[in-house]
């Protein structure tokens, strides 16, 4: 549950971040508006995912990804350069999200078997 938290923060993260562009510059009500509700719904399921997710990994990934969505989204919908740098960059992004989450799967290894050995 928490991860489908997480991940819906990411989205709503991407969909304010989205909102921030078609705003330009709080001169359009509705995409600044939307900014606003994006931006709030995206840090209380953040808030939410903390409960059962550390909050560096889960800050991580949720920055990493949301960045990395967001280069792709501005690649294809708004003419933003694709260059060999920043295709390399977002490998490099997704890279460390899985890396940060192999490291906490590990870390809950470590815990159980502590936890067990302590029953013993």
């Amino acid at each position: 549950m928490h991860w489908l938290l997480l991940f819906l923060a990411i989205l709503a993260e991407v969909g304010g971040t989205i909102s921030m562009k078609l705003s330009s510059g709080f001169s359009k009500v509705g995409p600044s508006i939307m900014l606003l509700v994006f931006y709030l719904l995206s840090l209380s399921l953040l808030n939410f995912a903390l409960k059962g997710i550390e909050v560096s990994v889960a800050y991580a990934i949720w920055s990493g990804v949301g960045t990395a969505l967001v280069v792709i989204i501005g690649i294809f919908f708004f003419s933003d350069n694709l260059s060999v740098v920043r295709v390399i960059s977002i490998i490099l992004i997704i890279l460390g999200v899985i890396g940060l989450n192999l490291g906490e799967q590990q870390q809950y290894s470590n815990n159980t078997l502590s936890e067990q050995r302590d029953m013993v």
